[in-house]
């Protein structure tokens, strides 16, 4: 009988050493039995650091009961004195009950983890045979099976061997244990054994040499006759009948190997092995068990599905006939690598895995680890996917296990390191929770439990101490999360389609191949392309691995526009730039579009790849979901006002504001290319009036965030923060109306007002200074297009002054005004410094572009009188006035003069028609029903076909133009651009896109001259 007091004190160990049930340990360990090892402290440690040390106690307990006198006095021996042993025969009890079942039946069977020799950590399949030698029936088999899986567990558990080779370990086990089925199958029925030849063919984990600890064994069985050659043994069609003896060696086979899954599958009083599973066999549970080479092969050819040849990624020849296997394998092989070239194969793997998330039922999807998402398969299906589509150049990719081929796919540059990493983590740590699921009770289960108890063993288990409960849900949702951002980063990005689209070997560029894809697809200069594609992917670098997964890929968008040459030049030339800069490729690789996205922009023309390569780290943007939307005026104006503080001189404050834009242009100019010419999985926009609009609203607040940061910087430099007087810039033209193109002037009015103390000429000599500092930094060379100010839309124009007070603003407004000077306020806007003041010229001005009663008829017959004078000495000589987007027939001067015209006669009674912008006033024209709504649709689509003109000249010439370019590939470009010809456009090609388009302009503009002169000159 214990006393009290040292009850107390065991009582107390035990709740530090972690047992749930310390007064039941306690009556455990009062067993006379267990007498010579309850003292000892080291053995108490040993229970406290088990996964469960209520469970290893009452294991050691039950097969200390169980084996004699001797063979228990050898054992408690053996715990006081080897450390190894203890470690490992506590830890198995701790950690499953199932394996304690066993010692309770075979108490002899714990001799297995005495050894701890290095040979002994790492067994492959010979020393398993070894193991199941004895084995001549099937409850024989299963003892023998469990005895080995028993060190399996022990080597598991105590941390001698790590989760990958403990799967490893399991796989080589499971064929050991399908040879000695086999073995037990055939001395059965010797007679079947002499007739057929038989292999075994593992699949899935086994296969893959990373099972499971419980896991159905997936198999496929080969036969055929045993004294003819594999390869000849049926005719070339799968259905075709077998003659007499191979239908009965087949018969034969078919038996064998019924048998081999019954010994491994039925229960018995050592309970089941693992269920052998030949499901994935052609046509299923619905096809023969068995079947010749031929007809396999036959099957595969003709009806094989895309997860079929997933599924066979896997296959390995473990157990019968050793040459059939191998003549099997090296059948497929060259199927499984040939699968990614099937249509729509990067869908279907895709579609399949999400049928598998959709048949989880809803109770269990939370608590699925190896279906869920963000649980094994998604890895695995990741990896299969990624090996599929690249292992059918790159044959180190082809390994059935998913890390060994997450690392190789990693070396080759497939996936960024750091992804891999991750990825690689969390697998082990989420294979590593399901064996411990599985190993308390040896059930097939990929559940998380939900009862307390058993988190806390399953937690404990993976060694966290803590709260194993909380710090393993902790871990857990970590590496699901991990695991769910990489899948659908990897799995479903784009370039993975397009890879797979190529042409079989064609994911790695050979020089001829090359060169001949370079000739069919129209580069111009193939020898200087293959220069560049042999400086991009020559050497063993992991950059030109990736490089030349890419290349292909990016060969065919480059293609897929006027100019491929310019294209593959710009993108080494980026490469170049970019070449140390560890994200540039991986963003190209793994990041959505961007590939894509990179490819449309360098190819379309030169504005575009002259603003990246001027700010290469610029291509990130390519990569953002949200890169391509343009920052608003307050985000650039607060971006740039910063910048401009930290500069310590004023050139150096408005380089970095001109840093801002180039950024901010090239982001503009990608989205619009984008926009328009689309890409596999974003379509170009429809509306091309919403493209305009974008542009035109995004280069207006990046040139008004300019300008508040050159008047900042002017400010700065010669009278800190405050200047003596009141400023505020005043956007004109295109500018005010926000619509500027890429090449557009910014039209400026300068307003100043003395501020309270100070003497108007000081503030006129400090506005004066402002301005001309302004204009001097702006126009300081630089790598961008140049903002140029013009301000000869001020009063007097050029002979005027350059600024002037809101008080002489109003004296001219009042006596000397004309009425083009009205007309010209209509787009008068403020964009920069003081806002009251710029709020105040604007009340001062709208009585005059908004007159009260309208327009006298004096006042519109001078409007048309400079509209006609205009057209006739304003068109460049020898330009063609069908095609000039700004003066020529029904372009931006006709549309625009029509509408400003409604505005001044009708905006004092129409709210509406009181704006800046074009569109905005012509559709509230139509709204006010001063013109139809076909009028107005007219001049519309006039308008912004007008416009994109100009911005496509810019894009695709880098200089501004007012009409279509002369050159053919320049044409071919703004044909792209507007949307004529999805392919290439070379040769006659490109003519008849040519024509289309310049018919439809030309169209176009027509019917909006008629309507034009309808209503602006009053023609019938």
């Amino acid at each position: 009988m214990t006393m009290p007091g040292r009850r107390s004190s065991i009582f107390t160990r035990l709740l530090r050493h972690g047992f749930t049930d310390p007064s039941g340990a306690e009556r455990l360990l009062d067993v006379p039995e267990m007498a010579t090892v309850r003292s000892d402290p080291l053995f108490l440690d040993a229970l406290g650091a088990t996964a469960d040390p209520d469970l290893a106690l009452r294991g050691l307990v039950r097969l200390i009961e169980a084996a004699n006198a001797g063979e228990r006095r050898i054992l408690l021996d053996t715990l006081l004195t080897a450390k190894p042993l203890r470690d490992r025969l506590l830890g198995v009890l701790g950690a499953s009950e199932a394996l304690g079942d066993h010692l309770a039946r075979h108490p002899h069977d714990w001799h297995v983890l005495v050894t701890y020799e290095s040979a002994d950590l790492h067994p492959g399949v010979a020393e398993f045979e070894r193991g199941l030698a004895d084995a001549t029936d099937p409850v024989s088999l299963r003892i023998a099976y469990r005895r080995c899986l028993l060190a399996i567990a022990a080597r598991d558990v105590c941390g001698t061997i790590d989760v990958a080779e403990t799967a490893a370990e399991l796989a080589d086990l499971a064929t050991a244990t399908l040879r000695a089925a086999l073995a037990i199958a055939r001395a059965a029925a010797p007679e079947d054994a002499a007739a057929c030849r038989l292999a075994v063919i593992a699949m899935g984990k086994c296969g893959g040499h990373e099972l499971n600890y419980i896991s159905d064994v997936d198999v496929i069985f080969v036969g055929g006759l045993p004294e003819a050659p594999a390869g000849t043994l049926a005719g070339d069609n799968a259905a075709a009948p077998l003659n007499t003896d191979e239908g009965k060696a087949v018969q034969a086979a078919t038996r064998l190997a019924s048998h081999l899954m019954r010994i491994c599958s039925e229960t018995t009083v050592e309970g089941a092995i693992w269920p052998v599973d030949a499901n994935l066999r052609p046509e299923g549970r619905n096809g023969p068990l068995v079947r010749t080479l031929s007809s396999h092969l036959a099957y595969y050819q003709r009806w094989a599905k895309t997860w079929e040849f997933q599924a066979l990624l896997k296959a390995r020849a473990v157990a019968g006939d050793v040459p059939l296997g191998a003549e099997y394998i090296d059948a497929v092989s060259p199927l499984v690598w040939q699968a990614a070239d099937r249509e729509h194969f990067v869908p279907d793997v895709q579609k399949m895995r999400r049928r598998v998330v959709d048949n989880i039922p809803a109770a269990q999807l939370d608590r699925e680890l190896k279906l869920g998402p963000g649980g094994l398969r998604d890895v695995e299906f990741a990896v299969q996917l990624l090996q599929l589509v690249h292992g059918r150049s790159d044959s180190t990719l082809r390994s059935g296990s998913t890390l060994d081929a997450l690392g190789a796919l990693a070396a080759g540059g497939y996936v960024g390191r750091a992804d891999a990493a991750q990825l690689d983590d969390a697998y082990r740590f989420l294979r590593s929770m399901e064996h411990r699921i599985q190993l308390h009770r040896l059930r097939r289960t990929h559940l998380v439990p939900e009862d307390e108890g058993d988190l806390r063993r399953l937690g404990r288990s993976l060694g966290l101490r803590g709260d194993p409960v909380v710090e393993l849900n902790k871990a857990w949702k970590r590496h699901a999360s991990v695991v769910r951002r990489l899948h659908e980063k990897i799995f479903y990005r784009p370039l993975l389609d397009a890879v797979a689209q190529l042409a079989p070997g064609e994911t790695r560029l050979s020089t001829k191949a090359a060169r001949q894809r370079l000739e069919a697809l129209g580069y111009a200069d193939p020898a200087a392309a293959l220069r560049h594609l042999e400086a991009l992917s020559s050497g063993v670098s992991r950059k030109a691995a990736i490089q030349r997964t890419l290349l292909p890929v990016l060969l065919g968008w480059f293609a897929d526009s006027a100019d491929p040459d310019a294209g593959l030049l710009g993108f080494r030339k980026v490469s170049d730039a970019l070449g140390k800069t560890p994200w540039y490729l991986r963003l190209l690789r793994d990041e959505g579009a961007a590939a894509e996205n990179l490819a449309r922009v360098l190819s379309a023309g030169r504005l575009a790849p002259d603003l990246l390569l001027r700010a290469p780290e610029a291509v990130a943007i390519l990569g953002d979901p949200g890169g391509l939307v343009p920052h608003g005026r307050a985000h650039l104006e607060q971006e740039v006002i910063a910048a401009v503080g930290r500069a310590e001189t004023a050139e150096g404050a408005v380089a970095a504001a001109r840093g801002t834009r180039r950024r901010e242009l090239f982001r503009t100019t990608a989205a619009d290319i984008i926009g328009s010419y689309g890409t596999e999985d974003s379509p170009a926009e429809e509306d091309p009036g919403a493209l305009v609009d974008r542009v035109g609203n995004a280069l207006t607040d990046l040139n008004a965030a300019t300008l508040a940061g050159a008047l900042r910087a002017a400010v700065r430099g010669r009278w800190g923060d405050t200047l003596p007087t009141r400023f505020a810039v005043i956007g004109m033209g295109r500018f005010g109306g926000h619509e500027m193109g890429y090449g557009s002037d910014a039209d400026v009015l300068f307003v100043h007002e003395p501020r309270e103390g100070v003497g108007e000429q000081e503030a006129a000599q400090a506005a004066n200074a402002v301005v001309a500092e302004m204009r001097r930094l702006l126009e300081v060379p630089g790598s961008e297009p140049p903002l140029l100010i013009d301000a000869d839309l001020r009063p007097e124009g050029k002979s005027g002054p350059m600024v002037r007070t809101l008080a002489s603003y109003a004296a001219y407004y009042r006596r000397w005004s004309l009425v083009w000077e009205s007309q010209a306020l209509l787009r008068a806007e403020p964009m920069a410094g003081d806002a009251d003041l710029g709020r105040r010229f604007v009340e001062l001005i709208d009585p005059m572009r908004y007159p009260p009663e309208g327009l006298g008829e004096d006042a519109v017959r001078e409007i048309r009188r400079l509209k006609a004078r205009m057209e006739t000495e304003r068109m460049p000589r020898g330009a063609d006035p069908t095609l000039h987007t700004k003066l020529g027939r029904g372009g931006l001067s006709d549309v625009e003069w029509t509408i400003q015209l409604l505005q001044m006669r009708h905006a004092w009674a129409e709210p509406g028609l009181r704006t800046t912008r074009t569109r905005g006033a012509l559709a509230a024209a139509r709204a006010a029903g001063l013109l139809s709504a076909e009028d107005a649709q007219t001049l519309d689509d006039a308008w912004v076909l007008a416009t994109r003109v100009r911005n496509g000249v810019m894009l695709v010439r880098g200089r501004p133009g007012d009409t279509f370019p002369s050159d053919g590939r320049e044409l071919g470009a703004m044909g792209r651009y507007l949307g004529y010809g999805a392919g290439p456009t070379r040769g006659q090609t490109q003519e008849v896109h040519s024509g289309d388009m310049l018919d439809d302009y030309r169209r176009t503009t027509r019917r909006a001259r008629a309507v034009m002169e309808r209503l602006f000159y009053g023609a019938e």
